[in-house]
């Protein structure tokens, strides 16, 4: 066996409890809400090595106003570094971190951490955004001020240079490198930045004509051995109807079959290499309904199915 293939035996879980850069309190408490659902067991299961790391601790939620476009920006700088020497740590042993969330700014830290990562070791990235909403509002265009609204644009170098430099080198990513699915609310400023930015989206409108397997071809498309490929799962990417237990719901996501394929057609791919779970808040959650779920798709990611089946080959 490869070390890329021994590295995806190998699973660090590292737990962000905070949502510093959220608009509603609730996801600090996402990683003991997948905790009790049983990831780690359930992972273990599928025969992955899996060493719980145990939970960052970064500052408290002041719960401020914006000042000059942010909220709380010195706060979320400090979880994001946290988290970007946790992950960066994991990968350079050889594991494939799993970040538990925490809000999705956290993904300015995971990501710049897997980009540096792969600077290093001469890898191609690939970064698919599973996620309800672009996530590429800068200070000029955000109507809140919350950071998990800027990720995106704050990985692509359009943010505080606080965030912007983390991985020591701006942009962390390149636009073209990302594909994001199930995008169904952006700003409106936010629509126009995306587009100028060329950033690859397949919103819901695409899936519901095309379907999730063609969307999934198309976002998997043209990697190769040498691909790296990140998985940055945001909670509210799926229907609030199965998936309430979030802060910023929006209709007309993906269904449980959907949702379901997106995931094994990633683990056909054999590329997965890091992943974020970002966004879960169980707070607004119905008997932790929506953290079983995230785990159910979880494991889908690192083989569960239905029947055996011949892993996919892509081209590059």
């Amino acid at each position: 066996m490869d070390r890329t293939a021994q590295t995806r035996r190998r699973v660090s879980l590292i737990g962000a409890p905070t949502d510093i850069g959220a608009g509603a309190r609730g996801a600090s408490m996402g990683p003991e809400a997948l905790r009790v659902a049983g990831l780690q067991s359930a992972l273990e299961q599928h025969g992955l090595e899996v060493v719980d790391t145990g939970n960052l601790a970064g500052p408290s939620n002041p719960w401020l106003p914006p000042v000059n476009g942010y909220r709380h920006l010195p706060e979320v700088t400090a979880w994001n570094l946290l988290l970007h020497e946790a992950v960066l740590r994991e990968l350079d042993a050889g594991r494939l971190p799993i970040v538990l969330g925490g809000d999705h700014c956290l993904g300015i830290g995971s990501i710049s951490a897997v980009a540096r990562h792969c600077r290093a070791t001469g890898r191609k990235l690939r970064v698919l955004w599973l996620d309800a909403h672009a996530d590429f509002n800068t200070d000029a265009l955000t109507p809140s001020g919350n950071v998990h609204g800027m990720p995106v644009a704050c990985l692509c170098g359009f943010g505080p240079e606080s965030l912007t430099s983390i991985g020591e080198h701006t942009p962390a990513i390149q636009a073209r490198w990302v594909r994001q699915i199930g995008i169904r609310s952006v700003d409106p400023g936010e629509k126009r930045f995306v587009h100028e930015q060329g950033l690859e989206v397949f919103d819901m409108r695409y899936i519901d004509e095309m379907g999730m397997r063609h969307t999934m071809e198309l976002a998997l498309a043209t990697m190769d051995d040498n691909t790296h490929l990140h998985v940055s799962f945001d909670v509210d990417f799926l229907d609030p109807e199965i998936a309430p237990g979030v802060g910023t719901t929006v209709p007309g996501g993906p269904s449980y079959r959907e949702a379901q394929l997106c995931m094994e057609m990633i683990a056909d791919s054999g590329r997965l290499g890091s992943l974020d779970v970002m966004e879960l808040n169980p707070a607004l959650d119905v008997r932790n309904k929506t953290a079983v779920l995230a785990v159910d798709l979880i494991e889908s990611l690192f083989g569960k199915s239905t029947l055996m089946r011949a892993r996919r080959t892509t081209s590059g």
